[in-house]
Formats: structure tokens, C-alpha cells, sequence
């Protein structure tokens, strides 16, 4: 199911090697100055078909869509390891399809407490890390559109600290499902207590009319999910909590 936490690893280790340089070949754009850390590459994001326990914590829609949005707040949150990793991310295609065009923010603890990156991915590339600022409790709406001739627009806006990032790219993907969910790669997630997303849309219509399954991850789910809006928390499932 987590078929790429090896490969992460050997780029973190990489990673720790070159400091503050970029892996050969990693296709990884640099942090600001400012950061003191290196993104920890997260991809292939794509999903192995259980609704239970898998990598990928939120709601799922299988069908054929051409664009998704939607917005969520940075959580507080708290590293417990340094291999804690996790983002919330909206996105087209991974779950059964080999395709993935999604966008959203990183939270890696590898060098032992939260640094955030934004960055977008179409796999098999590897992720872009935008290098704009990002801080917990900011909002973010993220999109991601195909015009149907696999031109696709993908948006990521900071409402909070003002910036957009924008980038059309030519893609064979498939549009085969919609997704807006948190991941954990590594399996090891920092520990929060809830993130909000709002306002959820698939083709243009409420993320609700698509009927999107709840998927758990990591101890982590979904609240019900109403008008585009849900909560993604500790033993959340649906609206309900998972009996331990």
C-alpha cells in the first residue's frame, strides 16, 4: 500500500547528506533562504483501492471529472518523530488510475519540528515545491481544471498571506476521480486536532453531488460531509467515530 515509503527515505537521507543542496536529478525546485530544511519529495500519490487504513485520509469520488476545488486551514500541529509527514491536497486521478494532477501543502518534521511547502504534482513527475511562504492556520484554496484536450490549470492561493501560484501543464491523465484528503506517505503523521475544508466543488457542483466514499487514514478521517464542508480528525469516519 505505501509502496513509495523506501524510496523517501533514501531521498531524506540524501537529503541530510547534501544539507541544503538539491539531490542530481531530484527535480525538486529549492526552499527560500529562509527554511532550514530541504522538501522531502512525497510522490507517486496514488492510492491503493482500500477505504480503510490507507494513505490518503478525507473523501473520494469515482467517476469522470474534469476539476476540482476547494479551500482548508493550516492546522496547529505537533511533530512526535522526525519522520512525520503529511499534506492536505485537492486533486484529480490516483485513486485506480496512474494519474495524478493534484496541489496542496506539505508538512515535513524531518529536521525535528513543522516546516511547510506548498507545491503541486502531475505524476510520473516529480513534485514542484513553490517557494512562497506558508504558516499554520493560513487558508488555502486550491484548484486543479482539464479543458478537456488535457490542458490543465493548477492554482494554489494563500488568502491568508496573499499569493497565487498558477501553472498550466499539457498531460495525458485519465480524470478518472476526484479527491480532497490528507496523506502521509510514511505512514507517520504529526499530530492535530482538526482540519477544515469548505466549499468543495467537482465540475462545478457541490463535492456531495459527485458521491464521494470517506476514507480514513493513520487514525485520522472525515466528519460528514455537508455542502462541500468537512472536518478531518482524529477517529473521524463519515461523521462518525471509529470504535477502537
Amino acid at each position: 500500500m505505501h509502496t513509495f515509503l523506501a524510496p523517501r527515505r533514501a531521498r531524506l537521507a540524501a537529503a541530510t547528506l547534501a544539507c541544503a543542496a538539491l539531490a542530481v536529478g531530484s527535480g525538486i525546485v529549492a526552499s527560500p533562504a529562509t527554511h532550514a530544511h530541504i522538501p522531502v519529495t512525497f510522490g507517486p500519490h496514488r492510492h491503493a483501492k482500500n477505504f480503510q487504513d490507507g494513505n490518503w485520509g478525507g473523501y473520494v469520488a469515482q467517476g469522470n471529472f474534469t476539476s476540482i476545488s476547494g479551500s482548508w486551514v493550516e492546522p496547529q500541529l505537533t511533530c512526535n518523530t522526525s519522520n512525520d509527514l503529511f499534506a492536505p491536497w485537492v486533486g484529480i486521478d490516483g485513486w485506480g488510475s496512474q494519474s495524478v494532477e493534484q496541489t496542496g501543502v506539505q508538512t515535513d518534521c524531518s529536521s525535528g519540528s513543522p516546516a511547510y511547502t506548498a507545491w503541486y504534482e502531475m505524476y510520473p513527475a516529480q513534485p514542484v515545491y513553490w517557494n512562497d511562504p506558508v504558516s499554520p492556520g493560513d487558508a488555502f484554496t486550491g484548484s486543479v481544471s482539464d479543458d478537456g484536450t488535457g490542458n490543465y490549470t493548477i492554482t494554489l492561493t494563500d488568502n491568508t498571506a496573499g499569493w497565487t501560484e498558477t501553472t498550466q501543464q499539457y498531460y495525458n491523465g485519465q480524470d478518472a476521480s476526484a479527491e480532497a484528503v490528507i496523506e502521509s506517505p510514511s505512514s507517520s503523521y504529526p499530530s492535530f486536532s482538526e482540519l477544515d475544508f469548505s466549499g468543495v466543488t467537482v465540475d462545478g457542483q457541490p463535492f456531495d453531488a459527485a458521491g464521494p466514499q470517506a476514507v480514513t487514514s493513520g487514525g485520522y478521517g472525515p466528519t460528514g460531509l455537508s455542502n462541500g464542508s468537512f472536518a478531518i480528525v482524529p477517529g473521524g469516519s463519515g461523521g462518525l467515530r471509529v470504535r477502537k
